[in-house]
């Protein structure tokens, strides 16, 4: 694996930002590449030719470079089908989930109406909606609480304007599953709270489990007024391929949404989605030594946080290849916490910091997933390294 600079493009600052989508340094991560890079939170990157491996070359040859679909190309439409267990024609597909978000956010709320949106969570979650107008309700999950959905609580937001919940599962940045049970129970305060409310369940690392685990079931068929999202990015390593979907059961909705594609984007690559296709169809050629890696990488991700628990805490995660690291309170004071994320670049260490996605500095996005295994125990290490270095300068003063 190569570890550089992606780009040589100047840094954006928050400072003088004036766009109309908030400022986040995650956009980082799209141009940095340390060598020990804990930050990031898709499986090992698939290579092109793993891909093309399993393709037969000659179809791609005569593919058509038009524009594709507007809903999206059949194969691909079937694929995600028989992942979901919803027919081919209420799948829509996107570039990425982001897009997702963000046409939930224009055509489903719109300024004015009323979002509830459960947080920590991916920025585009909640900037989409802040850009379109949208009044948002965040609903805080808790570290001590492990994250948990407590349906009271998102039932104290609700209200007759609320247009759309947003949760995911696994979430980011925690990797904490959400059962169908807890999404029914969800569903039925809905429908006395919000009766205009829809629920978008976004399921990007559903099948990002671990060793021999099945993957937790969709919530793609379990009501009407349940919209998925997903793409190739997380478990299966082409985030490269801009390559979504949602699922829309509503006949009218998923006409709306495909309109308001087609403006945004037209429609999308014929190519990327014949690839994303032939990628899920063979989805278990490459899931199950990426879950292998993930369970290795679980595992000396809680041995080092075993050795590590006088100065972390951690959310076990259910899955995904990502988890929410905490810097001990009784371990490090304010100013501590904030010699932590100064000194990163020196290690030559990418860590995701909680203010991306919503959470405090002291808490931090851990991605084991990533970099293969000769390279994620040394930038373990690297961590903990640098805690020793945080500590030695609270001891000399902060000199």
């Amino acid at each position: 694996m190569e570890f550089s600079a992606k780009s040589t493009a100047p840094a954006i600052t928050a400072s003088d930002w004036s766009g109309r989508f908030a400022f986040n340094d995650i956009i980082t991560l799209l141009d940095v590449n340390r060598r020990h890079n804990l930050a990031e939170s898709t499986s090992s990157n698939l290579q092109l030719g793993e891909l093309l491996d399993l393709i037969d070359i000659e179809s791609l040859r005569a593919l058509p470079l038009g524009y594709g679909s507007a809903q999206g190309s059949m194969p691909l439409r079937e694929a995600v089908s028989a992942l979901t267990g919803v027919p081919p024609h209420r799948v829509l597909t996107t570039q990425g989930t982001a897009l997702a978000l963000f046409l939930l956010a224009f055509e489903v709320c719109g300024p004015g109406s009323e979002a509830v949106l459960t947080t920590p969570c991916f920025p585009p979650a909640r900037d989409t909606l802040a850009a379109c107008g949208v009044r948002i309700r965040e609903v805080n999950l808790r570290f001590d609480e492990g994250y948990r959905i407590d349906v009271a609580r998102i039932a104290g937001a609700l209200s007759p304007a609320t247009r759309l919940v947003s949760i995911a599962s696994p979430q980011n940045p925690s990797g904490v599953c959400t059962s169908l049970q807890t999404i029914r129970s969800l569903l039925d305060v809905m429908a006395e709270r919000a009766p205009e409310a829809l629920l978008f369940v976004d399921e990007t690392y559903r099948e990002a489990v671990y060793g021999d685990s099945a993957p937790p079931a969709s919530a793609a068929a379990l009501d009407p007024r349940v919209v998925t999202g997903s793409s190739v990015s997380k478990a299966h390593g082409a985030p490269g391929l801009r390559v979504g979907w949602m699922t829309v059961p509503d006949d009218a909705l998923r006409q709306r949404l495909m309109v308001a594609k087609m403006n945004v984007t037209l429609s999308g690559s014929p190519l990327d989605e014949a690839l994303a296709a032939s990628l899920l169809t063979n989805r278990e050629v490459f899931l199950a030594p990426r879950r292998r890696m993930l369970a290795t990488a679980l595992d000396e991700v809680r041995q080092w946080l075993a050795a590590e628990r006088g100065r972390l805490q951690w959310v076990q995660p259910d899955g995904g290849a990502l988890c929410c690291v905490r810097l001990r309170e009784d371990a490090f004071e304010e100013e501590a916490v904030s010699r932590f994320w100064a000194g990163l670049e020196e290690q030559d260490l990418q860590i995701a910091p909680g203010n991306w996605f919503g959470e405090s500095l002291r808490i931090f996005r851990l991605g084991f997933g990533y970099m293969p295994h000769d390279c994620l125990i040394p930038a373990l290490r690297a961590v903990s390294s640098h805690l020793d270095e945080v500590v030695t300068k609270r001891h000399q003063g902060g000199l």
